[in-house]
């Protein structure tokens, strides 16, 4: 798991002025990071808004694409276990 915001507490508002690099990279100050639960490595999510940009934590979630083959499989294996179940319930 990159970054876990299952139980963030907010407590005060925080504005803070933060210089863009070069680069273009923002430094997040310590105290922002721990209020939000971000550790090194973490990810927010940047969204444009009508007066300015929100950041919010952010989890990556794993997407698995699956072939025609494998989706067969599925098929098979949950046919199996229905066939199974049934015979269990007379």
């Amino acid at each position: 798991m990159i970054c876990s915001n299952t139980e963030i507490q907010y407590y005060n508002p925080m504005t803070l002025a933060i210089q863009i690099s070069e680069r273009g990279t923002l430094t997040l100050p310590k105290s922002i990071r721990k209020a939000l639960g971000l550790d090194h490595g973490g990810l927010v999510t940047a969204q444009t808004q009508d007066n300015g940009v929100l950041l919010k934590p952010s989890v990556i979630l794993p997407v698995e694409l699956y072939t025609d083959q494998r989706v067969n499989e599925f098929d098979k294996a949950d046919a199996q276990l229905a066939r199974h179940l049934k015979r269990k319930q007379k």
